[in-house]
């Protein structure tokens, strides 16, 4: 069964940086499309930075060039590297599993979600 578990939200004031690590001992990371989505109150779940099994990765536009994702292999870990924070990335952060790569619909395993926030 998949255990995807998130950490490293937090707290955070504006123009500042979080590092998100998703970990899971049951799945190996590098052989399945690896997401990062995230849900603000009264707000669907969506993408922010996905990268696919050979390496692709695709970034919300509101993210591009202050996100970054990656996967170590040796660690299996996912990570999310946010610069420059907004409060508007206030939100729920959810690491996400997948064998798709269409990244616009709900599918395969989920995290608990970590909790960021952004404000002075």
């Amino acid at each position: 069964q998949v255990q995807l578990v998130e950490s490293g939200g937090g707290l955070v004031q504006p123009g500042g940086s979080l590092r998100l690590t998703c970990t899971d001992p049951t799945i190996v990371f590098r052989l399945n499309n690896m997401g990062w989505y995230r849900q603000a109150p009264g707000k669907q779940r969506a993408l922010v930075a996905g990268i696919t099994k050979w390496g692709t990765t695709n970034y919300a536009d509101s993210v591009q060039g202050r996100f970054t994702i990656s996967i170590d292999n040796a660690k299996n870990a996912l990570y999310l590297q946010m610069n420059s924070l907004k409060p508007e990335d206030t939100a729920t952060y959810y690491c996400n599993a997948r064998a798709i790569t269409n990244w616009s619909v709900e599918s395969g395993s989920w995290g608990q979600g970590t909790q960021v926030t952004v404000s002075s």
